[in-house]
């Protein structure tokens, strides 16, 4: 049998990744149908609590994980070319607010994470990396990361998704270029400080079309293989504020009367330990339940930019002193961009 195992991804990668598209949209087609078809053959009514809330979860458990896998998949293939050491290279010798750009651009594209923080910063730091454009892009990276921006799109359409990226970027380079004015490089560990400068060489090694699909699949297999439970957990919890939570009650408390709402969105999305995958599908209950969208963008950035998780593993390179700089500068560009919003929409 496995003699006449066929490996469409090695042997014919452009008939694969075809394929692959036809069966995507194929099935992305069906999901709206099949869950109601679904909810209807249940022994729930279908305009009960229980009934919406089943819907929600029916329907946006595959739509989530579709989308996320296909986006995954193609990102996979994009991050074969930005490789640690050509991000290095393309950001070392650039003047800064010409950086600061460039930094947060290469967030969106780049596959780091707080997971991969500390070395990046230590890479950065060794190729001569000014401080604040290296803030661009550390806070660029995970606040306007390809599966937020991504599903956004699949969820709310491209203004939403547009107006969530322009804002990340936004923050990502001001916030940066400010931490560049402060001067901060002595609140540095000192470990990292001391370091020898090495020279950041672009990596030219080539990839077959081949290599890079299964590069893309390799990142299907780690990312939604870690993520879907975070995943899963969003939904059920979108789905029980779909079903459950009333209009009234989540307008009074996210909605644009209440000026609190906004800081009290960032103080909740701090210590919660998700990611954009996890959070979007709270973010669409929020909205459809009436929670201001400015309000609900603050939440959405605090968790992903301002995570407990990323500020300890942060700690190993960084002194309180700029830490602190850190949350509070990322802090006030949220708050300014929740208020905006609630203002302005």
């Amino acid at each position: 049998m496995s003699t006449l195992r066929i490996d469409w991804p090695q042997r014919s990668p452009k008939l694969f990744l075809i394929a692959a598209a036809m069966l995507w949209f194929g099935l992305y087609a069906l999901l709206e149908p099949a869950s109601e078809a679904l909810v209807a053959h249940l022994p729930v009514d279908g305009d009960s609590h229980l009934g919406g809330a089943l819907q929600f979860f029916l329907y946006d458990t595959p739509k989530v994980l579709m989308l996320l896998t296909g986006i995954v998949f193609m990102m996979g293939m994009v991050n074969s070319y930005f490789t640690p050491e050509r991000t290095r290279a393309l950001l070392a010798g650039r003047t800064e607010g010409v950086a600061n750009v460039m930094a947060a651009s290469l967030g969106i594209v780049t596959p780091f994470c707080s997971c991969s923080a500390v070395p990046l910063f230590i890479g950065f730091v060794q190729a001569g990396v000014p401080l604040g454009v290296t803030f661009s892009f550390l806070i660029s990276a995970p606040m306007v990361n390809e599966v937020a921006l991504t599903l956004l799109f699949g969820l709310f359409g491209w203004k939403i998704a547009l107006l969530y990226m322009s804002l990340g970027l936004s923050i990502a380079i001001v916030a940066g270029w400010m931490i560049g004015r402060l001067n901060m490089e002595a609140y540095l560990e000192d470990w990292v400080r001391n370091m020898p400068k090495v020279t950041a060489m672009a990596d030219s090694s080539g990839l077959s079309l081949a290599e890079r699909v299964q590069g893309g699949m390799t990142a299907v297999h780690e990312i939604v293989g870690k993520v879907w439970p975070y995943i899963l957990a969003g939904i059920a919890v979108g789905a029980g504020i779909h079903g459950y939570v009333p209009e009234d009650f989540m307008a009074s408390f996210m909605g644009k009367e209440a000026w609190w709402s906004v800081p009290l969105a960032v103080l909740i999305g701090v210590p919660m330990y998700t990611n954009a995958a996890g959070v979007i599908p709270i973010v669409q209950a929020l909205l459809a339940k009436g929670a201001a969208l400015g309000t609900v963008l603050a939440f959405m950035m605090s968790v992903i930019a301002l995570s407990l998780p990323e500020m300890i593993i942060l700690r190993k390179v960084l002194k309180p002193q700029l830490i602190a700089t850190f949350v509070g500068v990322v802090a006030f560009g949220i708050l300014i961009v929740g208020y905006v919003f609630n203002f302005v929409l």
